[in-house]
């Protein structure tokens, strides 16, 4: 007689994932990205799945269903991915520069920098701080380059004059 059951523990779909007809998650989900992408309802830090839903006139059962089947993430990952691309952008940005991190982080709807540096970090492995440094280097390290080219061409320029 074995001394464990050792049998295979299958996953089961969720009964109501398997009602949901594709044409209406096709269409609840383009609201969706609608809501993220045109409306940047993910800067609003008390923007949840159930306002979402309300907005959308359905479920959040149905929101995190569609979201879990399409984005193969939950409600609150896909919330912070927007977030940290959108802060990613404004890093790297040269406009931004006059905003803190912790102003970029309220900005794109985190409710804190602390909440913000541990998504960041757990989505590229280094802080907020950090990535903007190393891009502002960057950035510098091309206007400079940029700088000594026109500055070769105007020295060609004037060696061709004389």
């Amino acid at each position: 007689m074995a001394k464990y059951n050792l049998t295979e523990k299958k996953q089961k779909t969720p009964l109501y994932r398997s009602l949901l007809k594709m044409e209406t998650v096709d269409e609840i989900y383009q609201q969706i990205m609608a809501k993220f992408i045109v409306e940047k309802k993910y800067r609003d830090c008390n923007y949840s799945a159930k306002k979402m839903a309300e907005e959308l006139n359905t479920n959040v059962r149905y929101i995190s269903a569609i979201v879990n089947l399409r984005y193969q993430d939950n409600y609150s990952q896909m919330v912070n991915e927007f977030r940290i691309k959108e802060a990613m952008y404004m890093l790297k940005d040269r406009r931004y520069l006059n905003m803190t991190v912790e102003d970029i982080a309220l900005a794109v709807g985190f409710q804190n920098r602390q909440c913000f540096y541990v998504a960041f970090y757990k989505r590229l492995g280094i802080t907020p701080r950090e990535y903007r440094t190393s891009n502002m280097e960057m950035l510098q390290e091309k206007l400079d380059l940029k700088k000594s080219k026109k500055t070769k061409k105007k020295e060609d320029k004037d060696a061709g004059t004389k």
